[in-house]
């Protein structure tokens, strides 16, 4: 088991790196060359500028088992049809249960935006959010630990 996370623009990098350490579990950061990243406790990978060249890299080398840190359902979608774990910076876990109607809803955004339509943005992201993210990575760390 290893943390891989999609890292650029992820708000929770440094909470997921610090949990990874003090676990002893293998942390990996994927970014593009737009981001530069270096984080005590992980190696970074960083790839070309391009679109979704972040993704592919991360899905190429992810395994079973592996906790993947990201909010791109794309990117959830294809980690679970490798047997990851995908977890979201709120701490929801993508799995088979809800990953179709994301995607769904994500469909339907860009449908939207391509005609021209606005969508309200993110609201600012609250320390709630972080203690969830930081709830549901414990949690899944440390059942991948016992098993």
């Amino acid at each position: 088991m290893r943390v891989l996370i999609d890292a650029d623009g992820c708000p929770v990098v440094d909470i997921a790196v610090k949990m990874a350490k003090q676990m002893n579990i293998d942390c990996i950061l994927f970014c593009d060359t737009s981001h530069v990243f270096e984080k005590n406790g992980a190696v970074t990978i960083t790839v070309s500028k391009g679109v979704d060249s972040v993704d592919f890299a991360l899905v190429n080398v992810v395994q079973r088992g592996d906790i993947v840190v990201t909010q791109d359902y794309g990117l959830a979608a294809m980690c679970l049809a490798r047997g990851a774990v995908p977890v979201s910076q709120d701490g929801m876990v993508y799995d088979d249960n809800n990953i179709l109607s994301l995607l769904s809803q994500r469909a339907m955004a860009k449908k939207i935006r391509m005609s021209g339509g606005r969508l309200k943005g993110n609201a600012k992201r609250s320390t709630e959010q972080d203690k969830a993210f930081e709830q549901k990575l414990k949690e899944l760390l440390s059942a991948e630990k016992d098993v």
